[in-house]
């Protein structure tokens, strides 16, 4: 009596069914045969995606100079820079020179006699001016490396070496009136980068991630636009670059003056040297 109270519950469904029953030793077999073929489809999809992003990266490489972009020893870019709040400019402009040697290395000098200095060398931020050094604020600090961790020379050359990094390619989009290719790359650690590239030259017109306050706990989006290319020093190179922050623009460069791979003086990125140079100075 019990054995009949198990089976007959399995007989009314097989005669529910009628001819399309399937026997349950078949079912099993077909489930793993197609969740099988599902995820091979999948990854596919995903490799061809890929391989899409890694190619339109790599048009952009060659753009900016190819293996001369990437073994570049430093540069140096003079020009003016404009600050904004809420989309209107608050000031007038304040010329500068930043010089930047890969990976960890960017001096910035203002005024007209240059006696105004900020380096970010390695994970420290100084200012240095006839009075001394001292260190810069911390919040300043964490966003000029949150931007250098994010720039699109980084990303090329340590993101994109990395296999555990994964490529997104997003098709066409607008950008600077530009038609232009979208890719999103995603590092181990989880962190987004999305740029995009003229369709035509391949040189990228925006660079854009997201950081979370670490006191609101809310989202940022930190964004770059880069116009105007000129070929100097035989690299292409933005003449305007525009920085926003949750959309409303903070700040455009206007470069006058740019160069490659100059000869540097041995202590050129030493804070102590630099603070030596302007108290001489001001003697």
């Amino acid at each position: 009596m019990q054995i009949m109270r198990g089976v007959l519950p399995v007989a009314v469904a097989v005669l529910m069914l009628g001819p399309f029953a399937v026997p349950l030793k078949a079912q099993t077999q077909a489930a793993p045969a197609d969740a099988a073929q599902t995820t091979q489809a999948v990854e596919d999809a995903a490799a061809r995606n890929a391989s899409q992003a890694r190619a339109a990266l790599d048009a952009m490489v060659r753009a900016l100079g190819g293996q001369a972009w990437l073994s570049m020893k430093n540069q140096m870019r003079q020009g003016h820079v404009a600050a904004f709040f809420q989309g209107k400019p608050s000031g007038g402009t304040t010329e500068y020179w930043e010089y930047h040697a890969w990976p960890d290395q960017d001096r910035l000098e203002y005024t007209k006699h240059r006696d105004v200095l900020q380096f970010y060398v390695g994970r420290e931020g100084w200012e240095v001016t006839y009075r001394g050094k001292k260190a810069l604020p911390q919040d300043q600090v964490d966003d000029y490396l949150r931007r250098r961790d994010h720039s699109i020379e980084t990303v090329v050359k340590v993101w994109l070496n990395d296999p555990k990094t994964i490529l997104i390619y997003e098709g066409k989009h607008l950008a600077e009136r530009h038609l232009a290719e979208q890719v999103t790359l995603i590092s181990a650690q989880n962190e987004a980068v999305t740029i995009l590239m003229d369709v035509e030259t391949h040189l990228p017109l925006r660079r854009t991630f997201q950081w979370r306050d670490p006191v609101y706990k809310d989202k940022n989006l930190d964004a770059e636009e880069y116009d105007d290319y000129h070929t100097l020093g035989g690299f292409p190179t933005p003449i305007t670059i525009t920085r926003f922050k949750n959309d409303d623009m903070i700040s455009q460069r206007y470069l006058d003056h740019v160069t490659y791979n100059q000869e540097l003086a041995s202590d050129f990125w030493s804070v102590d040297a630099a603070e030596r140079r302007i108290k001489t100075i001001k003697k």
